[in-house]
């Protein structure tokens, strides 16, 4: 098992979004980074843990946790014309993007702030809090994970 941590603005999708589902899984799309992209390729499997973030909001940070619940697929808001994630240049014969489903397991009773995230030292290499990192699925390792879990009472 991998963990990821995922981000997204929450006016796009948000960890309530995911959670009103009421278990059935979300297709996460529109990833349009290439490495982001080989990350969900290459990398990213059933059974992953990952940190849900909220970005371009109030307060950013990582405000729950979701499963992954399927290996990446063609994701198929890069064939429709009419979604904002079209792709005249992606194909199902030759998909230029990827998308995983995503299940709910739980949302933090508060918000793990980035300042919050930036000022620990336990967390310095994360790859979130290195300057520039604007990639919306990162890694995270199993130290990483478990020191973020603790602080949110996990």
């Amino acid at each position: 098992m991998n963990y990821w941590l995922m981000k997204s603005e929450p006016h796009d999708c948000s960890i309530d979004d995911i959670n009103i589902r009421a278990g059935q899984a979300l297709a996460w799309q529109g990833i349009r980074n290439y490495q982001a992209r080989n990350f969900l390729r290459d990398q990213v499997h059933t059974g992953d843990k990952v940190f849900f973030y909220h970005s371009s909001c109030k307060e950013p940070g990582i405000v729950g946790i979701v499963e992954v619940v399927s290996d990446a697929s063609a994701d198929l808001s890069a064939f429709d014309n009419t979604s904002p994630y079209f792709d005249a240049k992606s194909s199902p014969e030759k998909p230029r993007w990827y998308s995983v489903d995503l299940l709910f397991s739980r949302k933090f009773s508060k918000v793990i702030s980035l300042k919050q995230l930036k000022a620990d030292p336990a967390l310095a290499e994360m790859v979130l809090v290195a300057k520039g990192a604007r990639l919306s699925v990162q890694p995270v390792t199993a130290q990483e994970w478990q020191h973020i879990s603790k602080l949110a009472g996990e």
